[in-house]
């Protein structure tokens, strides 16, 4: 109250704040997925191109999925990938295959039908995912009705570098997002995988709020040798800027998102059954129900659904049971980054962002495409030329399939090579910058200075109690400093600058444990 501004005689009360601003923390997982989508309308506008936030998997249903039809009919496949049997001369080396009537049959995908992002999401919400952001570049593409070859690397022509970073500068805008997801990457070539991690690096180095989930192209059929090369085009396409704001999750991960009822025979040769026919219903075997709902499928004499039908074909055709099975496993082999981003928002809802994402489960991972040894994760885990240190996901024993990491991209530095640390930091850092926002032009003094370092001293001092700075005391685990001799001198408060020194001991993650035993003589009682 200014007191010169009293001139009628009376009674007059001013209120005084009796205690001082607070650090409201942060959010710490909150994703931001760029890829495709079935399409991108909510209420007649379209949101392609417009990161857009939702909390549910149903809010993603609601502004990137198709209606579904009325009923009787069969729901809309939101994700529909094409695959096809290709007769070979000899048992296939590589990629998945099947052995019909005495020869051997390659289970192989349209490259331009495969997608990850949708499947992505459900297991992010799968492993305990919130809040997250959807940047949907567009709609799928048009199927080519070609396959790749056997072993080959699945690259789809309709996901375009260009759309990816179109997607990756929208968040430019957006403070929330703590981490970039781009499933669709491995879908790229590999220089131009390259050049888009490389971009998402350098964007989560200026903005300093946010880290990138990676998946390494060949993680999805690695071969148990060749794997290594994989490996070594990953490396050498992270480039040397913002590595410790990167994490990388090796290998693909076999999922059960897919059910038998995603995947029928319109998921097969294009729908062209009369390729199909011939499989499920050999010349020198015929199978006449096999024929009969076949021709009731291409010459519909009443209302059965697709997936009446299927289930038809599954009960009459144990081959065609078995080829459903082989295209859904592929079909629920998907990069781990989604995975890992519902893992992260659990283990910070429980403890918080310096707890390692590791020793856990994932929720929905049902088998790997390789099964990673010790010896070869210490490859991965450590590397002496690059530094740059891929996670790893192996199956233990007893244990099942567990998250075995916690590494950034930056594996020899000693302060950011841990996943923890770099997130505990980013925590601290934004938590306090948007807290002091409050203090922009106030008084540059003493008792402004007292109040920023009171502020961040008290939130602090939460996340000690918490467990997330090690220290015996509260002055052992943080300092903050603020003043004229400290941290300014008089041309800085001239200049108007107020500098705030913040010191925090951050926890470390206990990666290696080692147990010494020694044998001693036996003593009497």
């Amino acid at each position: 109250m200014n007191l010169a501004t009293i001139k009628t005689p009376g009674v007059y009360i001013n209120e005084l704040n009796a205690f001082p601003n607070s650090v409201v923390a942060v959010a710490t997982a909150v994703p931001a997925f760029i890829g495709y989508t079935p399409q991108a309308v909510y209420e007649g506008k379209s949101y392609t191109n417009a990161p857009v936030r939702i909390t549910s998997f149903a809010d993603f249903q609601a502004f990137f999925c198709l209606p579904d039809p009325p009923a009787p009919a069969s729901p809309t496949k939101q994700y529909s990938p094409e695959y096809y049997l290709v007769q070979q001369k000899s048992q296939p080396v590589k990629g998945d295959y099947l052995l019909l009537g005495g020869s051997y049959y390659s289970i192989l995908p349209d490259p331009n039908t495969i997608y990850y992002l949708y499947n992505s999401v459900k297991l992010f919400y799968e492993n305990g995912g919130g809040t997250a952001y959807i940047v949907s570049v567009g709609p799928y593409g048009a199927p080519s009705g070609k396959t790749a070859n056997p072993g080959d690397q699945i690259v789809n022509p309709n996901v375009q570098l260009n759309d990816l970073l179109g997607g990756l500068q929208l968040l430019l805008n957006e403070q929330e997002p703590t981490m970039y997801i781009c499933p669709e990457a491995t879908l790229l070539s590999v220089a131009n995988n390259g050049t888009l991690m490389e971009s998402m690096l350098l964007q989560c180095t200026q903005m300093q709020t946010a880290m990138c989930l990676f998946d390494i192209i060949g993680g999805n059929a690695p071969d148990p040798i060749l794997y290594t090369q994989d490996i070594q085009n990953f490396r050498n396409n992270t480039g040397a800027v913002g590595l410790n704001y990167g994490i990388a999750y090796y290998p693909f991960i076999g999922t059960t998102i897919m059910q038998n009822t995603d995947i029928d025979y319109t998921n097969l040769f294009g729908g062209d059954l009369k390729q199909l026919a011939p499989l499920l219903n050999p010349a020198d075997n015929p199978n006449p129900t096999v024929a009969t709902i076949i021709a009731n499928i291409q010459n519909p004499a009443s209302t059965l659904t697709v997936s009446q039908n299927n289930n038809a074909l599954l009960v009459a055709s144990p081959t065609y049971g078995q080829i459903i099975n082989h295209v859904l496993s592929d079909a629920n082999t998907l990069p781990p980054s989604g995975a890992m981003a519902g893992v992260i928002t659990n283990t910070d809802n429980m403890v918080g962002p310096w707890e390692a994402p590791a020793n856990t489960s994932i929720v929905g991972a049902s088998s790997l495409p390789i099964n990673i040894s010790d010896t070869q994760q210490a490859n991965l885990n450590i590397d002496a030329i690059s530094g740059k240190s891929i996670n790893a996901i192996r199956l233990f024993n007893g244990l099942g399939i567990l998250v075995w990491g916690a590494r950034t991209l930056d594996g020899n530095s000693q302060d950011w090579r841990y996943v923890p640390v770099r997130r505990t930091m980013i925590f601290l850092e934004q938590s306090c910058k948007l807290a002091t926002q409050a203090y922009v032009f106030q008084p540059n003094d003493k008792n402004t200075w007292e109040a920023v370092k009171s502020m961040i001293g008290s939130f602090l001092t939460s996340i000690w109690k918490l467990g997330g700075l090690q220290g015996a005391s509260a002055s052992d685990a943080f300092s903050v400093a603020c003043g004229l001799g400290v941290t300014m001198t008089s041309d800085d408060i001239l200049n108007g600058f107020m500098n705030v020194s913040v010191k925090v001991a951050v926890v470390h993650p206990a990666e290696f444990i080692v147990l010494t035993f020694q044998q001693q003589m036996a003593t009497s009682s």
